[in-house]
């Protein structure tokens, strides 16, 4: 409660003492800040925290600060503490004005990290070129007044409104129960257990799985049908291969410690803050870098899934994350090689063989074809080297028949590939940064389904003429790139995938240094 003065000055005096001493100091203290200061000047100073009639906005604020833990928030930048210490010492309209403004602060900073995340991300990872939707203070303090009826609900509709948001918070608090029971029992002691082995091990594997819900009460010592069974929903809910065998990589995941697993979710909440304000689109492509697919989602139903190859680990290959608008396809399509690829990798092959990459055709600055016998490839360097590359439609075309476009500064896009086998690996991060897709030709027919009544037929007839063909979506299709590693199925059952770029790790490290804390619970 703000204490109210003793005064001995006459009524009208000390009135206006007051109000000079009260809008003096928010004046000064708000000066720094554009939003605040202009907030206060358009009520003509009047308080939206310390008055007699804003007891339910104070409320609001203090529950949402101390809530802010449960979101993955840095509660201390906050400091509810200190600004309850406050209202208890307050002993003049100046050190009200002064407080009146602490409280705008801490909620604008509050409402900024709860609505739009905590991080600026591309000073964390430069691969995440993701555009931030930051809502305006200004804004955010007039909402919070229009909203005077409603406070706690104002406050609330901040964060992130979708059903992952919420799944994503009651994992984190599934696992901080967990972690105090005790976590997942110990670590598997074994290289690789298979169908048949018995042993310690075996049983270590037994208590894990069934600690993290994949296995009802058992007693045996013997790797049977039951654990196989559990194994192999393990590695299918990790997106891994399925064949019911702990090997190396499915036992590194389950020895992983639930305290890991909780950094991917508070890292996957952060994330999904960025993105918060973000119209998916009633239709959306949505590509999960880290699960190695691409999905297409209408009216939250998801209609259309794939495998794909993403950008290699590597500093200038790894796929980046943003949102665009996919704007059209191109059926037979040429692969102009980035001048990156033809110099770094192609001219040195050149200049050991003239003839390497002859499927590939030579270009000069005024588009014609030159022989290779022509060039002296010895001559030129990664910057001399006067030509462009380009390889013309064909079933070896390094795009493969047909690629998606949503022109972008990255020159991201997705595609077909001759190179299948790929789509056989695991962990499948072998390109250039481009993202390609399994079934390129059934997402053609998902995307062309709005606009023909025979999609496939429509692709085939364009496909078997050989020449390149631009396509337009009459309609553009939000595209959204991603890399979660945490993420709740349709039922809220949390599912992992590995930290194939190290993002996640950085992004940890950075929320951690900002005073993010797993919170764990007392045992």
């Amino acid at each position: 409660m703000v204490a109210t003065l003793a005064v001995s000055l006459d009524a009208p005096r000390a009135e206006a003492q007051m109000i000079s001493g009260y809008a003096q100091a928010i004046a000064e203290v708000s000066s720094a800040d554009t939003a605040l200061s202009a907030f206060y000047a358009q009520r003509n100073y009047e308080p939206i925290w310390t008055g007699a009639d804003d007891a339910a906005r104070r409320a609001a604020l203090f529950g949402a600060l101390e809530m802010a833990g449960a979101h993955g928030l840095p509660a201390a930048r906050y400091d509810a503490e200190g600004l309850r210490a406050q209202f208890a010492a307050v002993r003049s309209e100046r050190e009200r004005g002064m407080l009146e403004v602490a409280m705008s602060r801490a909620f604008l900073t509050y409402a900024h990290d709860v609505s739009n995340g905590v991080l600026e991300p591309k000073k964390v990872d430069s691969g995440i070129v993701r555009e931030i939707p930051r809502r305006d203070g200004l804004v955010l303090l007039q909402g919070l007044v229009a909203a005077s009826d409603e406070p706690m609900a104002y406050m609330h509709g901040l964060a992130p409104r979708g059903p992952q948001y919420a799944q994503l918070i009651k994992a984190r608090l599934d696992l901080q129960r967990q972690i105090a029971r005790g976590g997942w029992g110990a670590t598997v002691p074994a290289k690789v257990l298979r169908p048949g082995d018995d042993g310690p091990a075996v049983v270590a594997l037994r208590e894990r799985l069934q600690a993290m819900g994949y296995l009802g009460r058992s007693a045996t010592a013997v790797y049977d049908a039951e654990m196989q069974k559990a194994v192999q929903q393990y590695q299918f809910d990790l997106g891994m291969t399925a064949d019911g065998v702990a090997g190396e990589s499915t036992l590194k995941e389950i020895n992983r410690a639930p305290e890991e697993r909780m950094k991917s979710i508070l890292v996957a909440m952060e994330r999904l803050r960025w993105m918060n304000g973000l119209e998916l689109g009633a239709r959306h492509v949505w590509v999960n870098i880290a699960d190695f697919s691409v999905r297409i989602f209408d009216n939250g139903k998801q209609t259309f899934e794939s495998v794909t190859v993403v950008g290699q680990n590597q500093a200038d290959r790894r796929t980046p994350e943003f949102s665009d608008q996919m704007e059209m396809m191109v059926i037979n399509p040429t692969w102009h090689v980035p001048r990156s690829i033809t110099v770094k990798e192609y001219l040195p092959m050149m200049q050991r063989n003239p003839n390497a990459a002859g499927h590939i055709n030579l270009i000069d600055s005024r588009g014609r074809t030159v022989p290779r016998s022509a060039v002296d490839f010895a001559a030129y360097n990664a910057r001399n080297f006067p030509f462009a590359m380009k390889q013309p439609p064909s079933d070896g075309n390094a795009l493969g028949l047909v690629k998606f476009l949503f022109p972008n500064p990255h020159n991201i896009y997705l595609h077909d590939t001759p190179s299948k086998s790929l789509f056989e690996k695991e962990v499948r991060a072998y390109s250039h940064g481009c993202i390609r897709v399994g079934r390129p030709f059934d997402l053609a027919y998902a995307l062309l389904a709005l606009q023909t009544d025979d999609p496939e037929g429509f692709f085939k007839k364009v496909l078997n003429t050989g020449a390149e063909t631009t396509v337009k979506l009459e309609k553009p299709v939000p595209v959204h790139l991603v890399y979660f590693t945490a993420w709740p199925t349709a039922r809220g059952k949390m599912e992992y995938r590995r930290d194939i770029y190290g993002r996640d790790a950085a992004l940890w490290s950075a929320l951690e240094n900002a005073g993010v804390e797993l919170q764990l619970l007392a045992h």
